[in-house]
């Protein structure tokens, strides 16, 4: 399917520097879909890692487009890719038809015979391990012979791919979405809440005034956090938290991941607000670290998914399953909030 040729019209000759004419424009699909990754990624690198090739393969399929409609279709920086005019009128285009493409893919697997169908999606590392076990056991119910190609991703990715047509949906939390996208549909599937976690041995439980109540040591690691520069609104919400609670803390490290902010809290290095399910690894909750609720609104998880798609099976079910999981999970040995964290602040020492 990617030997396709495409015949277009003299469009886009007429953004170039030739005389307008019709042009036979000989452009396979593979090049096409290296295009669009290009232009949503602005770097090559990026976009040969989302497509899995390597970058010198990538320029050169570059190249042999460009070579195809004797356009440029982006200038060329240090760590930047720029449209040109031909590439701004020929990526809204790609769009449409990379969409008409996965739809009428999707659509023809109904009427395959006997092969079993691939629900494509991507999600956070922490929701695809504690929520998409249980659910795919429900889908498997009704339909026994669906296939999931799952990846761990990140919200921008995820969008990336969704963009693409890559996925069917993508499973993330609504607060880390750093803009709204109207194309897509937020199915909720279930609240998480937030957590203070803290090393095993800074207990903080009937804690009212730690300034008095704990040990230098304990005060000064209570006191040290160890945050997530995700570039959102959301982390902004949660660093205000910290100055609002903590007034006096200091941040010592900054992560991309919260399993890396909680292999710091494992050490004793500090302390960490991340979302419970973030805290809960294959083997359960991490015994060395201790996990207190506070009073910071949950992290909403959704499907994230095209419009059209909400009704098509086995999307329906699998969605519908998730939803179920949701409702009836429950994060295993919160302990309660600390009686200072219910405080508007806390006093720092002098």
């Amino acid at each position: 399917m990617d030997n396709i040729t495409f015949d277009f019209e003299a469009g886009l000759a007429e953004q170039t520097d030739s005389a307008p004419r019709k042009a036979v424009l000989s452009m396979t699909l593979h090049q096409l879909r290296i295009f669009h990754a290009v232009a949503n990624a602005n770097t090559m690198t990026s976009a040969a890692k989302q497509l899995g090739l390597t970058q010198p393969s990538l320029s050169q399929q570059l190249g042999r487009l460009e070579a195809a409609i004797d356009a440029r279709l982006f200038y060329r920086r240090p760590n930047e890719m720029e449209l040109t005019e031909a590439g701004r009128y020929l990526l809204p285009r790609v769009e449409q038809l990379l969409r008409i493409l996965n739809e009428t893919e999707e659509g023809l697997t109904r009427f395959s015979d006997g092969q079993p169908s691939v629900v494509k999606l991507a999600g956070l590392d922490s929701l695809l391990r504690n929520l998409l076990p249980g659910a795919v056991r429900r889908l498997h119910d009704r339909h026994p012979d669906i296939s999931i190609d799952v990846q761990e991703s990140a919200p921008a990715d995820i969008l990336e791919m969704l963009d693409a047509r890559r996925i069917n949906f993508g499973l993330v939390a609504a607060n880390s979405l750093a803009q709204t996208h109207e194309q897509f549909l937020q199915i909720p599937v279930m609240e998480d809440p937030y957590v203070l976690a803290v090393p095993a041995d800074l207990d903080l439980a009937g804690i009212v005034d730690p300034v008095r109540e704990l040990s230098s040591s304990q005060f000064r690691t209570l006191n040290q956090s160890i945050q997530f520069a995700f570039g959102s609104t959301h982390t902004r919400r949660v660093s205000n938290w910290y100055d609002r609670l903590l007034p006096g803390h200091q941040t010592i490290v900054q992560c991309r991941s919260y399993e890396s902010a909680l292999s710091f809290v494992r050490a004793g290095t500090g302390v960490c607000v991340a979302p419970a399910l973030s805290t809960i690894g294959a083997a359960g909750p991490d015994d060395k670290v201790r996990r207190y609720l506070i009073k910071v609104p949950p992290r909403r998880i959704v499907a994230l998914l095209l419009s059209h798609h909400r009704s098509m099976e086995p999307m329906a079910t699998l969605i519908a399953a998730l939803q179920e999981v949701g409702r009836s999970y429950e994060v295993p040995r919160l302990l309660p909030v600390p009686p200072f964290l219910a405080k508007d602040a806390v006093p720092s020492r002098a």
